[in-house]
């Protein structure tokens, strides 16, 4: 299975976020090892823009020896397709680089559930039609093709964000969602596990250690 983590550095919440350094490490090396963490035979590629703003980040991941694909800086979906073109994928899981903690078992799941459907299903997620799941915990699976036919017909904001076209026009395909089996309060709602702001960093500090053990 390709897994896609999708990262830039020029947030405007959080600039530069992915080389931001936690216990030494920058934001992307924490994404890519809870991705690693997932149990099934996976190829992780890092797709980054060729912008100038991403030089930093691309120089790292190559030192890195990670495997990292440059396209266009907004126009997400098209950059998605054409990493997943270019290693021959049909499929593709998508992970966003402010997701250090990241569960390999959710990624496994999605995985299972590719395996069983693999024949009739454009899409697995477990962001839609609702998140049952903590943010900085979506996982997307997604058919190539489907990309591929449909960035034309997309807005600005939707080949940025990739999915959101597909979940506007759900009727038009075939979305399988994983639904987290645990209740979750609404508090329990509120609480990201996703690093959008420098505000989230003492918090995500203490679970990466709970998660890494360090």
């Amino acid at each position: 299975m390709l897994i896609v983590i999708q990262a830039r550095t020029n947030s405007k919440r959080f600039y530069n976020k992915s080389m931001y350094e936690i216990f030494g490490k920058p934001v992307i090396w924490w994404v890519i090892q809870s991705v690693k963490q997932a149990k099934f035979s996976k190829k992780i590629v890092i797709a980054t823009s060729i912008n100038k703003s991403d030089d930093r980040l691309y120089n790292y991941l190559k030192k890195m020896n990670m495997l990292v694909f440059r396209g266009s800086l907004n126009n997400v979906a098209e950059r998605l397709k054409s990493v997943a073109e270019y290693f021959k994928f049909k499929f593709f899981i998508r992970i966003c680089a402010d997701s250090p903690l990241i569960d390999g078992r959710i990624i496994d799941k999605v995985i299972l559930l590719y395996k069983k459907n693999k024949k009739n299903v454009d899409i697995i997620t477990n962001t839609f039609p609702k998140k049952t799941f903590p943010k900085g915990m979506s996982v997307e699976l997604i058919k190539t093709s489907i990309l591929k036919d449909n960035i034309k017909k997309m807005s600005r904001d939707e080949k940025e964000h990739v999915t959101k076209f597909f979940y506007k026009n759900y009727k038009k395909f075939k979305i399988i969602t994983l639904k987290n089996k645990n209740k979750i309060s609404n508090n329990q709602k509120k609480f990201s596990l996703a690093l959008d702001n420098v505000e989230d960093i003492q918090r995500i500090k203490k679970k990466l250690l709970k998660k890494f053990k360090i």
